[in-house]
């Protein structure tokens, strides 16, 4: 509630988010009509020990004192206050010696932008910094309206066997910050999202507690449609786009503003060089212990370790944002000069044109879905929906560079992979259907197993390798369809000899009937080289007949009517009006 910094004993709160230079918290979300409160209002010191310490309303007091009034016992008017379960009945009486549960009252969300979006924020003038903070609020606004209306559910009943969604919606107390706990301050705009676990049930409007796991499971979904929201919001704000950036070969890119000095998210992320400096050495001491290199799972958990070894102790000096703007500023200045940092918005403005001139942000439904069931694929095997959910909303990022996006558009994307392109792998999971993938031909459908093998590769440069290869058999399918449903050449019309009706000329008279290869994109064309070859010989023919006996008339236009030529245009001998595909 007062950023890094140590609030002293008897310090107001509204007087240390002053001088911690943070600005208060405010409420959030659908479920604080249920409290009679509104979206907006400043969150009280006591509010949030009501709420978020104890589990009980946030106007508790005033309650209590009316109730007393009514001549009610002091234990009837608490308990009138209390949203669901006491905490005190966490106390287990099953045992001689008192066991006590810590309650679990909030989860903490983070919400944060990209790194130049930080640098954008930090470093450009006081418009530009008002207007991303305002990207931040909508975008983060979105996704907590996502949750509490898609995912969402509160639970009852012994191990939470009954579920449902949530009656009102969530009840959100949201802390902004604005840098980094490395130990030279570096720009961080972020936002704490504390979630209260109390809401209501639908049946029977009764408090209850939401359940984690259906939280903790889209965590990642969330995070990917903030971003989108985030990005979607600045270019249509701003004008800028956004382009992938490459942070670790191998691995996912991430998306950044365009024309943003890639030097200074080298600048502003120390947190991370700390943890790249320390993370060779818990390498080194794993691989001699356990007698090989970590692995995936191992290190993500060696990284782990070296962020909370390097994780820097709270400041004590504490600066407004007026304040920390100017140092950020000067420091960018002393490491790059005044040019890159005063031009950063130009530049922006400028690399945005660029990747709208070379970038058509269209979406395309079926390559989208099959683009997104071959990375989770290859980097899960088998998946939930919330997988493929945060995936689709990758790709909208990518192939939008920040243009809108239809609602619902990645629920779109996810149904068509349920629908076409999966198959159930165990009674909660599904896995990809490479028979749906390769529809035509069987030989071909192993196709991803051996990338699935390829340990020498990271994940997810095998997953857009089994990306790349699919996206390519769906367009050469498209293309073999196109073609296949023209008119068929199986006759080709000739001007004809006086006195005579047009003669048909069928090429595959001698050779027999060939069958139509829809999806055959080679069969196709030889089909055409041989037609214009046969068109050509008969073409010379006439021309030396034209020569040794003159011209002769031309049939009526009642003779063969279906080759009638139209004023001002010319006839192409040997095409008919289906042509050749």
């Amino acid at each position: 509630m007062v950023g890094d910094g140590h609030r002293p004993a008897g310090t107001p709160l509204r007087a240390a988010q002053d001088e911690a230079g943070v600005p208060p918290g405010v409420w959030k979300g659908r479920g604080l009509a249920a409290l009679g409160l509104t979206a907006g209002d400043v969150v009280t010191e006591r509010q949030a020990e009501l709420l978020l310490g104890e589990g009980r309303h946030p106007d508790a007091d005033r309650i209590e004192r009316k109730l007393l009034a009514q001549g009610k016992s002091p234990e009837q008017a608490r308990r009138a206050t209390v949203l669901g379960r006491p905490i005190e009945h966490n106390r287990s009486p099953k045992t001689d010696k008192a066991k006590e549960r810590t309650p679990w009252l909030a989860f903490d969300l983070t919400f944060r932008p990209p790194p130049t979006a930080h640098l954008a924020w930090a470093l450009m003038d006081d418009r530009h910094r008002l207007v991303l903070e305002l990207c931040d609020d909508i975008a983060r606004d979105k996704t907590l309206a996502w949750l509490e209306e898609s995912v969402a559910e509160i639970r009852w009943k012994a191990g939470g066997k009954q579920r449902a969604r949530v009656k009102d919606g969530l009840i959100v107390a949201v802390f902004r910050h604005y840098e980094s706990r490395a130990t030279e301050s570096r720009p961080l705009l972020h936002a704490h999202a504390v979630v209260s676990i109390r809401a209501r049930r639908p049946h029977d409007g009764k408090w209850g507690n939401l359940s984690a796991d259906s939280l903790m499971t889209h965590i990642v979904a969330a995070d990917t449609l903030y971003l989108l929201y985030f990005m979607e919001e600045v270019s249509a704000r701003l004008g800028w786009a956004w382009e992938p950036r490459v942070v670790t070969p191998g691995r996912r890119p991430v998306m950044e503003i365009a024309g943003i000095d890639q030097r200074l998210i080298g600048w502003q992320s120390t947190r991370r060089q700390q943890i790249e400096d320390a993370l060779p050495v818990l390498t080194a001491k794993y691989e001699e212990r356990q007698g090989h290199p970590p692995g995936e799972q191992a290190s993500y958990a060696l990284a782990c370790q070296a962020a909370d070894q390097t994780r820097p102790p709270k400041r004590t000096e504490l600066l407004s944002l007026t304040e920390l703007r100017k140092r950020w500023r000067a420091s960018a200045i002393r490491a790059y000069g005044a040019d890159t940092v005063d031009r950063l918005a130009e530049r922006a403005r400028a690399a945005a044109a660029a990747v709208w001139a070379r970038v058509r942000p269209v979406v395309d439904i079926a390559l989208a879905a099959v683009d997104v069931v071959a990375v989770v694929y290859v980097m899960r095997g088998a998946f939930k929906r919330h997988h493929l959910l945060a995936e689709a909303r990758r790709h909208l990022s990518y192939v939008l560079r920040g243009r809108p996006h239809q609602p619902g558009l990645d629920e779109q994307i996810v149904q068509t992979v349920v629908d076409d392109y999966t198959r159930p792998a165990s009674r909660r999971m599904m896995t990809a259907d490479l028979r749906a993938l390769y529809p035509y031909d069987t030989e071909d459908q192993a196709v991803l197993r051996p990338l699935t093998r390829n340990r020498s590769a990271p994940p997810y440069e095998r997953a857009r390798l089994a990306a790349g290869a699919l996206t390519a058999r769906v367009q050469a399918v498209r293309r073999a369809d196109r073609l296949g449903s023209r008119a068929r050449p199986h006759t080709v019309a000739v001007p004809a000899a006086p006195k005579s009706r047009p003669r048909l000329v069928r090429p595959d008279r001698k050779a027999g009937h060939v069958p139509e290869q829809k999806t055959d994109i080679a069969t196709m064309e030889q089909t055409r080289r041989t037609l214009e070859a046969a068109v050509a010989k008969l073409q010379d023919g006439m021309r030396e007949r034209a020569v040794t006996h003159g011209p002769r008339p031309q049939p009526a236009p009642t003779a063969a009517p279906s080759h009638t030529q139209q004023p001002g245009t010319q006839h192409a001998p040997g095409r008919t009006t289906g042509g050749v595909g």
